[in-house]
């Protein structure tokens, strides 16, 4: 299943089409995406049973808003992926390294981003999407948790998220705009393997960022059993579960994100977002 939202309604997706779900469902299930993920076995046993009919919408890429617009939690974790540790000067972490991006910064897959004043960075990054409630879930039934994955960018502001000592992240990386996500929520049995897709980072065309993500250190199921195991965990939260290497401040010399930069942000079996970039409002 494939989930979307277009002009504040949830959808499901089916190629190049689109079913609003509560008219499909003939009010029986809601339009707000954040009240469908808290029944969400009732929204993928419908999907089920969904005819090819009721797909009547055709789907504009630039139409689709964020696929979870209002979470309550946001969840990110730093050097997941064992080449930007080393980039970043740093040995793998024995723990993951937790962080949040603060819920007014999300926004859909195709944005124009005012840059602040600073240094703006990019990460492109899977993120997992809680459909469960869920504290103290094993490892081994971390998945049952996930209503989908869908992608993600850890937009970072570099000055003020490496300021003071120690330095403080969340700030940083919570600017207006800062946390794109989508184009559409994918649930995990739509993959061969959800725990190893291509995740691709494209700068004006460049690919600057390139892995799979069976690279993480600490893989979906396993973020959510340490989280779950301190925090309770809603319906709605998003898990950003780390970035590739190639980030810009690591580049030599290093590239900021500037004025009418383009980024293309890719996860296998998702789809892509787009973000373009104006400078500092005057």
């Amino acid at each position: 299943m494939r989930l979307a939202v277009i002009d504040g309604r949830a959808v499901l997706v089916r190629g190049d089409r689109a079913a609003d779900v509560r008219w499909a469902s003939q009010g029986r299930l809601p339009t707000d995406p954040m009240a469908l993920l808290e029944q969400w076995d009732r929204v993928r046993d419908f999907a089920a049973g969904l005819s090819d009919e009721a797909y009547d919408i055709e789907v504009d890429p630039a139409a689709l808003e964020a696929p979870v617009p209002r979470p309550r939690q946001v969840f990110a974790v730093a050097l997941n992926y064992p080449p930007h540790a080393a980039e970043a000067g740093f040995t793998p972490p024995d723990e993951p390294l937790v962080f949040t991006k603060f819920p007014t910064c999300v926004t859909g897959p195709r944005t124009t981003v005012e840059l602040p004043e600073g240094k703006v960075d990019w990460e492109v990054e899977l993120v997992a999407v809680i459909g469960r409630p869920a504290h103290h879930v094993p490892v081994s039934r971390a998945w049952e948790t996930v209503a989908g994955l869908t992608v993600g960018q850890d937009l970072s502001e570099r000055v003020s998220q490496l300021q003071g000592k120690p330095a403080q992240f969340s700030l940083g990386k919570s600017f207006s705009g800062f946390g794109p996500t989508g184009p559409v929520l994918v649930t995990p049995d739509e993959f061969d393997d959800p725990d190893d897709l291509e995740i691709t980072g494209l700068l004006n065309g460049e690919a600057v960022q390139h892995d799979r993500t069976k690279s993480m250190i600490f893989p979906v199921p396993e973020l959510i059993a340490r989280l779950s195991a301190v925090v309770p965990l809603l319906p709605g939260d998003l898990i950003f579960t780390g970035t590739p290497a190639g980030v810009g401040n690591r580049r030599t010399p290093p590239r900021y994100l500037t004025e009418g930069d383009e980024l293309v942000s890719r996860v296998e079996g998702i789809g892509e977002m787009r973000q373009h970039f104006t400078g500092p409002a005057s």
